[in-house]
């Protein structure tokens, strides 16, 4: 943990470097080469050259290289001072100062604060726009989303005590008589659509908010799932396929926060890099290890909703995993296919499959071809006919193109003697093989 632990809360990093979002928090705003500094108390370490992340709740401190990260509770946030402008400033890096509640011994917190203290961001490398910075940072303070929850809360709470006095669905309603009774009903009636109406459109981020609600609770519950497979022991057919379609469910749902260019700015690719790293970790699990590059094309735009990204965004960010600390990597066959594969997946296991398949009675006579394989390994015919060449490679298979396509048989050739080619060992495949094609001849 960093020196700054002791006056700022600690934040939670994904496996990538990506922040772990709350519930209903999105997103803001990405920039880098950012310090931390507490000037009216010298006593604290200042964070140096960090990347700076707003969200809607939160402000993110993150360490690229140490992997670590403080956060600052907007919710603890007092007031923030727009940058000065002056002929100094215009020599020095940009500074933004923010006020914060914090207890007497100088941790920024909420709640019970005895005291505050000016928080000042840095802002280095002259690369960043320090006025479109506190413009989102303003309109974030101004929205106050970590209240939402509370509010609707104290609503809910409102309703039931209005009910209970007699003033909501059970209070006793004046007779619709004659003509103005029939107005009246008329009239109430309009007041109530003109009012459902502007609570449903008048405000954006609160339709948002709802959707990112529901996302947060499709990930609780695909968590749950997952927990509960890993503990059951034996589960049946029939649970299984509930949550195998649960999770087809849950994926199509969607993230929470997608990544944008207007959010990200300069860091984009790097941040997508990070979050498609996240999210291709289910899909590899499900896939055994390796996925084809179009087919997370077309899953990662699917759970990015309206936010969709370029095959060319997609695969530079492929390419950013070299400099990052992330389980997974991008693979490029001779053929040209290009895969997205996990750290953790071992060639050596599936040659070994493989090979066991092509040593099978029917297939030392008639081999294997790339959908035999792809149902052995559970992948995609394409993606299986390139390990078949990829084990062909190592010299375990030989291949035989026919009309009918390819076909792969186990390699005879290390059998054979070169002194003696006209000599069969007693054990080995290519007795195998005389076995099986005499059965087949009988």
């Amino acid at each position: 943990m960093a020196a700054a632990g002791p006056w700022l809360q600690p934040a939670e990093l994904t496996t990538s470097g990506r922040p772990v979002l709350l519930q209903g928090e999105v997103e803001r705003l990405f920039i880098s080469s950012i310090d931390l500094e507490a000037e009216e108390n010298p006593n604290l370490p200042s964070l140096r050259s960090g990347l700076l992340a707003l969200t809607s709740h939160r402000l993110l401190w993150i360490d690229d290289t140490s992997r670590y990260a403080h956060s600052i509770p907007l919710e603890a946030v007092i007031h923030a001072f727009p940058p000065k402008k002056s002929i100094r400033s215009m020599f020095a890096s940009p500074r933004i100062r923010i006020q914060v509640s914090a207890s007497r011994d100088g941790k920024v917190g909420i709640g019970g604060s005895a005291s505050s203290m000016v928080i000042t961001i840095v802002m280095r490398g002259g690369k960043n726009d320090p006025e479109a910075f506190f413009g989102k940072l303003w309109e974030v303070l101004k929205l106050r989303s970590w209240e939402v929850k509370e509010v609707k809360e104290k609503e809910n709470l409102g309703e039931l005590g209005v009910s209970a006095l007699g003033e909501g669905p059970s209070r006793v309603r004046t007779a619709v008589v004659g003509v103005s009774g029939i107005l009246r009903k008329e009239q109430e009636m309009w007041e109530s659509t003109d009012k459902s109406l502007q609570e449903a459109f008048q405000d954006l981020n609160a339709l948002m908010s709802k959707a990112r609600e529901m996302v947060a609770l499709a990930e609780k519950m695909r968590q749950k799932l997952l927990s509960g497979s890993s503990a059951q022991a034996n589960p049946s057919d029939e649970d299984l396929g509930s949550k195998q379609e649960m999770q087809d469910w849950l994926l199509s749902v969607g993230i929470a926060s997608p990544v944008t260019k207007e959010s990200a700015g300069a860091l984009y690719h790097q941040q997508l890099s990070r979050q498609l790293a996240d999210f291709v970790k289910v899909p590899l699990d499900k896939a055994g290890g390796m996925i084809a590059l179009i087919d997370v094309y077309c899953l990662f735009n699917r759970a990015r909703g309206t936010e969709l990204i370029s095959p060319e965004d997609l695969l530079q960010a492929c390419v950013l995993w070299e400099k990052y600390e992330v389980p997974v990597m991008l693979r490029k066959f001779d053929s040209g296919v290009m895969v997205i594969q996990s750290k953790a997946h071992s060639d050596e296991e599936v040659f070994a499959r493989i090979t066991n398949l092509a040593q099978k009675p029917d297939a030392l006579r008639k081999g294997i071809s790339p959908s035999d394989a792809a149902l052995t390994l559970g992948i995609a015919p394409t993606l299986a006919k390139e390990h078949l060449i990829n084990a062909e490679s190592k010299g375990l298979l030989c291949r035989d193109v026919s009309p009918d396509g390819f076909r792969f048989f186990v390699n005879l050739f290390k059998e054979f003697d070169p002194t003696n080619m006209f000599s069969v060992k007693d054990d080995g495949f290519c007795k195998a093989w005389l076995s099986a094609a005499t059965v087949a001849s009988a």
